[in-house]
């Protein structure tokens, strides 16, 4: 169907290009502008740079005096940046339930955690063998945090990243306080 515009548009062109396209470059630019407010540029990165790249072909050729194909690029641009904003927005839910989900996870991880906690303070665990979970345990409740706010704030991969690798803190923390627990480190006398 792209082509099909695209080569009625060359046709129009052929029997009375004789100024700039400037309207269809006017659009172009509309819709690039549009995928980036979309998140293209973060979520469809590939498109939104074939769809700048075009639009910057379409001035070259004006600037060429070329006006066919400053039409031609003008149309693919349009054409891509609305694919662009399209692919964007799916990649921003993908990121938002991807950066949910991982939340969710952690939340339960960490309400784990917790509980272990609490357990082994009523195993009579040390409260100094304890501190380094203690820790761990404050360090994802803080990036927890900033990651609610990152979602918050609609920055998705942000949120994503501030959850790097607390998973696997987290579940280290949990054998430790589980083998605590069944194990008791001898307090010194």
């Amino acid at each position: 169907m792209r082509r099909l515009i695209v080569a009625g548009a060359v046709l129009v062109c052929i029997f009375g290009c004789s100024e700039p396209p400037q309207k269809e470059i006017d659009q172009a630019q509309g819709a690039v502008d549009t995928a980036r407010a979309a998140g293209a540029d973060q979520y469809a990165p590939d498109d939104y740079t074939a769809a700048t790249a075009s639009l910057q072909k379409a001035h070259e050729a004006v600037d060429q005096r070329d006006y066919r194909q400053a039409l031609s690029y003008a149309l693919d641009a349009r054409e891509r940046a609305k694919a662009a904003a399209s692919a964007a927005a799916d990649g921003q839910a993908k990121a938002r339930s991807d950066a949910e989900t991982r939340i969710t996870t952690l939340l339960a991880r960490t309400q784990l955690l917790d509980t272990r906690l609490a357990a082994a303070e009523a195993a009579h665990v040390p409260p100094r063998e304890l501190r380094q979970a203690r820790a761990t345990l404050d360090e994802t409740r803080a990036q927890l945090q900033k990651s609610g706010t990152a979602v918050t704030m609609k920055n998705y991969k942000d949120a994503l990243t501030a959850l790097d690798g607390v998973r696997e803190k987290l579940d280290k923390a949990i054998v430790a306080v589980d083998a605590m627990v069944q194990h008791p480190p001898k307090r010194r006398r």
